[in-house]
C-alpha cells in the first residue's frame, strides 16, 4: 500500500541539520530545487491503494538510487552510509535519529516497482524541464555520441564470476595480513557453482567477523560487494551470463563487452535525450530516435553536431527532408552504401575504419577496386572487406551469411560519391568547421559520467538494469550541471 510522504516529523535532534547540513550542501540544494512529487504519479500504479502493509515511502527509494549515481558503492555500503551520514538522512527526509531501509529493500524496488517504467525519459525530460523554468536552455543545438559501459558480468560463467571477485578479496586480504591463508577455508576444487557458492559465503562470513580487517574500506567493500552477487543477482548468474551485453569495438585492436549509452546534449552541456543498446549497435542509427526525444522533452532542434559515425545517407536525408536541421558530421565516404544490400546487420565502425559482421566480428581487411579517376569524377568505387574465415566457419550464422566450403568472407560497398557531393561541399565551410570545434563537449561529459559516477560499468544485469543506471546518473549529471549554471 503506497503512502504519500509527509514531511519530516518533528524531533528533538532536527536542529542538529542546521549545524552539519548548511545551505550550500549540495543535498540540500538538490531537496530545495526539485519537487519529487512526480516519483508518485509515475509509480502509482506499482503500488496498491488499499491492500498490504505501508510500502517505504517511493520518494525516499528513488532518493536512494540517487545517492547511489552520485556517490558509486554497493547496496550495503549506501544503506550504511546512509544511517551515520547527517547530509544524506536530510536529503532522505529523514530525523537524525531515524532507522534506515535494509539494503535488500533497495533491489526489491529496482525489480519490482521501477520495471516496465520510461524511467530514462521521464527523468532527463524533468531535468530539462527544470532548465527552461530557470531559463538555461536557449540554445536550438545539440551534441551527439555515445558512450560505453562494460557489462557487470562479463563472458565469464557463474563459476568463473565468483571465483575472480574471492580471488580479488583474497589478495587484498593477504596485502594485509599473509597468515589469513590458513584461516580461510580451502577452495573447492570439483567445479560445481553450488561449492563455489557455499564457500564464497563461508569466506565472507570469517572475514565480516574479523574487525581489524573489516576496518580496511576497501575490503569491506569487496565483502559487501559478493554478499550482495550472491543475494541478489546469483539468480541471474545462475541463468546465463549477461545476455542482453554484446561485444562492440572502441576501435581496431580493443573491444568491450556491454552497453552503449547513446546521448543527446545542449551546447548548455545539459543532457536531453538519451537511448540504451547493447554494446554492438552503431552509433548513427539512433540519431533519428535521439532528435525526437529531444524534442518531445521541450528542445528545439535546429542543429545537430556528430562525429563521422552518424554522417550515413539515412541521416542526412533526414536532416534535409523530414526533420529540417543541419547536420554537422564529417562524410565517411563508406556511408552511402545505397539501400540494396545483401545481408542486414553489417555496419561500419568509423574508430577502426573497418566493417562489422552482424556477430559482431571486425573485418580483417579491405581492398578498394576502381580507378582514382572514377572518384573524381563521382563514378562508382567498391570497397571489399575480408573476414576471418575459421570464425566464420563456427558462426551461427553460417549458411546464410558465409556459405559453408567458400574460401573467403567478403562484405561489398558501393561508394557514390555524388550522393553527398553537397554534404561534402558543407564540410568545407568555415560555419561547418567551427561547429564541429564544439564536440569536446561532449567529450568531457561523457568524461563526466565515467569517472566521477562509474559509468563505465553496469552495477546490475541486463538492459533493464543499465537504462535504470543511466536514468539515475544523468539526471544526477543535470541537476548538478543545472546548480551550476544557477550560480
Amino acid at each position: 500500500m503506497l503512502k504519500a510522504q509527509t514531511q519530516m516529523s518533528l524531533s528533538k535532534y532536527s536542529e542538529l541539520y542546521d549545524v552539519l547540513v548548511p545551505e550550500d550542501n549540495e543535498l540540500r540544494q538538490i531537496n530545495e530545487l526539485i519537487d519529487f512529487e512526480f516519483v508518485y504519479e509515475e509509480l502509482k500504479d506499482k503500488y496498491s491503494a488499499t491492500m498490504g502493509r505501508g510500502a517505504v515511502d517511493p520518494i525516499m527509494m528513488f532518493k536512494y538510487l540517487l545517492l547511489k549515481a552520485m556517490y558509486p558503492t554497493s547496496d550495503v555500503g549506501l544503506v550504511k552510509r546512509a544511517f551515520t551520514d547527517m547530509s544524506y538522512k536530510y536529503f532522505l527526509g529523514l530525523n537524525p535519529e531515524d532507522p534506515v531501509i535494509e539494503s535488500s529493500t533497495l533491489t526489491k524496488f529496482r525489480r519490482n516497482r521501477l520495471k516496465d517504467t520510461d524511467i530514462l525519459d521521464l527523468l532527463i525530460g524533468k531535468t530539462v524541464s527544470i532548465a527552461k523554468e530557470h531559463g538555461l536552455l536557449k540554445s536550438k543545438t545539440i551534441i551527439v555520441d555515445s558512450t560505453h559501459s562494460n557489462a557487470r558480468y562479463n563472458q565469464k560463467s557463474p563459476l568463473q564470476a565468483l571465483q575472480k571477485l574471492s580471488k580479488i578479496l583474497r589478495k587484498n586480504v593477504y596485502k594485509i595480513d599473509k597468515s589469513m591463508k590458513d584461516k580461510l577455508p580451502n577452495k573447492p576444487s570439483n567445479g560445481l557453482l553450488e561449492s563455489e557458492m557455499a564457500y564464497t559465503k563461508k569466506l565472507c562470513n570469517i572475514l565480516r567477523k574479523d574487525e581489524r580487517l573489516m576496518f580496511y574500506g576497501h575490503v569491506r567493500e569487496g565483502v559487501d560487494y559478493l554478499d550482495e552477487v550472491i543475494d541478489d543477482h546469483m539468480y541471474e548468474l545462475s541463468l546465463s551470463k549477461d545476455e542482453d551485453a554484446k561485444v562492440g569495438h572502441k576501435n581496431a585492436d580493443t573491444h568491450f563487452f556491454g552497453y552503449k549509452t547513446h546521448i543527446a546534449m545542449s551546447d548548455e552541456r545539459i543532457i536531453t535525450a538519451a537511448t540504451v543498446t547493447s554494446g554492438e549497435k552503431h552509433d548513427g542509427k539512433e540519431l533519428e530516435a535521439l532528435v525526437k526525444k529531444s524534442r518531445d522533452a521541450g528542445i528545439e532542434v535546429e542543429e545537430v553536431i556528430a562525429d563521422a559515425a552518424y554522417s550515413e545517407s539515412n541521416n542526412i536525408e533526414l536532416a534535409n527532408t523530414d526533420d529540417n536541421f543541419k547536420l554537422y558530421s564529417r562524410l565517411s565516404r563508406t556511408v552511402s552504401e545505397g539501400p540494396k544490400r545483401k545481408i542486414e546487420g553489417f555496419f561500419y565502425n568509423k574508430d577502426a575504419g573497418m566493417y562489422v559482421c552482424p556477430k559482431g566480428h571486425m573485418g580483417i581487411r579491405k581492398v578498394v577496386n576502381g580507378k582514382k579517376k572514377h572518384k573524381e569524377e563521382g563514378k562508382t568505387m567498391v570497397e571489399t572487406y575480408f573476414f576471418d574465415i575459421e570464425r566464420c566457419k563456427i558462426c551461427p550464422l553460417k549458411g546464410t551469411c558465409y556459405k559453408e566450403g567458400a574460401d573467403s568472407k567478403t562484405y561489398s560497398v558501393s561508394i557514390k560519391s555524388n550522393i553527398h557531393k553537397k554534404h561534402m561541399e558543407f564540410q568545407e565551410t568555415d560555419e561547418f568547421k567551427l561547429k564541429v570545434k564544439a564536440r569536446y563537449k561532449i567529450e568531457a561529459k561523457n568524461a563526466e559520467l565515467k569517472n566521477a559516477h562509474a559509468f563505465g560499468q553496469a552495477d546490475a544485469h541486463g538492459i533493464l538494469g543499465m537504462n535504470l543506471q543511466a536514468a539515475t546518473t544523468i539526471f544526477v549529471v543535470n541537476i548538478k550541471r543545472i546548480m551550476k549554471l544557477m550560480k
